[in-house]
C-alpha cells in the first residue's frame, strides 16, 4: 500500500510541477557555474547506499570547502540556494527517488554513511523502512540551518545534540507509522514549510 502510494505521489507531483522544475533548473544553471542537480550518498533501506537528488544550493565545489552539514549564512550558498532551502524547492528532485524505491514520500530523512556509521546500532532499526522526504524530525527541525549557526561547533552541534534527537524521533516514526500517520506529517510539513517562507519574507 504504501509503496504504491510513493509512486502515484510522486509520479503525478513530477507531472504537474515538471514546468517549476524546468524553471527552477534554469535559474541555478543561470546563477552560478555547476550542474543544475547535486547528487550526494545517502544511507537507504537495509543500509544500502543510494545517490539523492537536489537542485544545487551551494557552489560547485561546496563537498570539499567545509562539513557535510550547513548553517544558515554559510558563505558556499548561493544566491538562488538560500531561497531554495528556505522554501524547501531544493528538495523537489527527491521525487525521481521516491519513483525509483530509493526513498518514500514519508520516512526518515536520509542520512550521510559518515554519520550512519557513527550510529549503526540506532540506523539498524531506523533502516528497516525506506528513509523519506519529510518525517517528524523534519518538522520538528525545520529551523535547524538557524540553530547551527548558533553554534561555534555546527558539526559537533549536530552530532552530539541534534542527530541523537532525530534518531529518538526516527525510531519513534518507525514503531507508529501508518497511512493516516503519513498524511498527516505530509499536511504539517506543507504547513511549516509556508509559515517558514512567510517568517523569512517578514
Amino acid at each position: 500500500m504504501k509503496r504504491a502510494f510513493d509512486i502515484v505521489s510522486s509520479l503525478g507531483a513530477i507531472v504537474v510541477l515538471s514546468p517549476l522544475l524546468l524553471i527552477i533548473a534554469i535559474v541555478v544553471k543561470l546563477d552560478s557555474p555547476g550542474p543544475a542537480i547535486f547528487a550526494q550518498e545517502r544511507v537507504g533501506l537495509g543500509f544500502r547506499r543510494f545517490w539523492i537528488y537536489k537542485f544545487r544550493t551551494m557552489i560547485a565545489d561546496a563537498e570539499w570547502r567545509g562539513p557535510g552539514i550547513t548553517a544558515r549564512g554559510d558563505g558556499r550558498i548561493t544566491r538562488i540556494g538560500r531561497i531554495l532551502r528556505v522554501t524547501k524547492l531544493d528538495e523537489l528532485p527527491q521525487l525521481f527517488n521516491v519513483l525509483r524505491g530509493d526513498m518514500s514520500i514519508v520516512g526518515p530523512r536520509p542520512e550521510l554513511p559518515l554519520y550512519v556509521s557513527q550510529f549503526a546500532d540506532d540506523y539498524a532499526q531506523i533502516l528497516s523502512v525506506r528513509p523519506g522526504l519529510t518525517d517528524p524530525a523534519s518538522i520538528q527541525f525545520v529551523n535547524e540551518e538557524k540553530l547551527l549557526a548558533a553554534s561555534a561547533e555546527p558539526e559537533k552541534t549536530y552530532l552530539t545534540e541534534i542527530l541523537p534527537k532525530k534518531i529518538k524521533l526516527a525510531k519513534e516514526y518507525v514503531r507508529d507509522q501508518s497511512l493516516s500517520y503519513d498524511l498527516a506529517l505530509i499536511a504539517t510539513t506543507i504547513t511549516r514549510v509556508i509559515g517558514r517562507k512567510k517568517a523569512s519574507a517578514s
